[in-house]
């Protein structure tokens, strides 16, 4: 009887087992399959630096993967009955030193595939030289990655069952601030001059487009010059390349709280439809879903927000019922759709700094008589 009862649990944990790794198992893909185009900043072993000391993601401790010089596109897919049709690279934070994997990365994932867009979690270069020297256009690596990751993603959207004309853009902090410059420079053309060109996803020839659809910007960074984080760096200047952007940001943000506001300012100036939230507080760096926080929400709020720009089917918008699966699904109150005065009163302060009506928003495209989950 013992050994029945041991061979039957073998069997169903083994059964377990192997459906819980088929569905982990992803896609991965390398950037540059014959070598990156730049010399790598360290020959030491890509590796997880957390410590125990570190600040927790979403209530853990996220993987700190630096000394990346093999960049690699994880595709992580929703489930068939959730596609969307629509795609995002992710570009995790860390600041151009190391990539914040999972608080950042592949919990962004969870929440993308659970809203039927396919998540492209990219592994970019790092580290980069501290200062200036590391951020283009002094260093291209950090562009060369991310204009290679989307040609690689249109290159194969009939096969991972997307539109090639929906592909997005998310990143946090230094991610964010990768996010901006593909948003600003996707048609630079330095790679072609390297010896890397040969790896450059193209068409009849010419390289295939670089530039997201959307984008959704974290907390970015080192978008301003000068330490008071008046002026935007010209070099992020939104122009006819810069999609339709979802930007948001801690009020109480040290060190870059300020630059969601000047990129916003500037996105307005260009006419970029785009949408700000600042939250009371949070700091810098609190991930995709901060329990107990005015941001805890933000997911629900971009969701919301690439329904009604059109990203996402505009009949997901409708109120009714929503599947208990998708943790980061609208919810709604006894069956009634959410309104701005039934938010709560933690939720967003407009750029200007004064208290908000609760639940309002600082948004020049979304019409705020509209349902608005969380």
């Amino acid at each position: 009887m013992t050994t029945r009862v041991t061979s039957l649990f073998i069997a169903i944990f083994g059964a377990t087992l192997l459906v819980a790794t088929a569905h982990a198992q992803q896609t991965v893909l390398p950037l540059w399959p014959h070598g990156a185009p730049e010399p790598p900043m360290t020959s030491d072993a890509e590796v997880d630096v957390t410590k125990p000391t570190d600040g927790l993601f979403n209530g853990k401790r996220s993987q700190r993967l630096t000394n990346v010089s093999k960049p690699t596109l994880t595709v992580y897919s929703p489930v068939p009955s959730k596609d969307a049709h629509v795609a995002a690279l992710v570009f995790p934070g860390g600041g151009y030193v190391r990539l914040a994997w999972n608080g950042e990365g592949t919990d962004t994932c969870d929440w993308l595939t659970s809203i039927g867009v396919t998540c492209l979690l990219v592994k970019y270069r790092v580290p980069q030289p501290e200062g200036s020297a590391g951020h283009y256009p002094t260093d291209p690596a950090d562009l060369e990655d991310a204009q290679q990751a989307m040609r690689i993603a249109r290159a194969h959207a009939s096969e991972w069952h997307f539109s090639p004309d929906r592909i997005g853009v998310v990143g946090y902090s230094a991610g964010g601030n990768l996010a901006v410059l593909l948003s600003t420079h996707p048609d630079d053309a330095h790679i072609l001059s390297t010896a890397a060109a040969p790896d450059v996803p193209t068409v009849n020839g010419t390289p295939r487009d670089a530039r997201p659809n959307f984008a959704i910007v974290a907390y970015p960074a080192y978008l301003t010059d000068d330490p008071t984080e008046k002026e935007l760096n010209p070099v992020y200047t939104p122009n006819k390349f810069t999609p339709p952007t979802f930007v948001f940001q801690a009020e109480n943000d040290k060190t870059y709280g300020r630059n969601a506001i000047v990129y916003y300012r500037a996105l307005m100036d260009a006419h970029i439809p785009a949408e700000l939230h600042y939250f009371a507080s949070g700091g810098h760096g609190f991930g995709v879903h901060p329990i107990g926080t005015p941001a805890e929400h933000w997911t629900r709020m971009a969701t919301f927000w690439m329904h009604t720009s059109g990203i996402l089917p505009s009949e997901n918008t409708k109120p009714g019922p929503v599947s208990s699966s998708s943790p980061n699904a609208p919810t709604s109150t006894g069956g009634s759709p959410c309104t701005l005065e039934s938010l709560p009163t933690t939720n967003t302060t407009p750029a200007g700094g004064n208290p908000a009506k609760p639940g309002s928003v600082n948004n020049h495209t979304s019409d705020p008589t509209n349902p608005c989950p969380q």
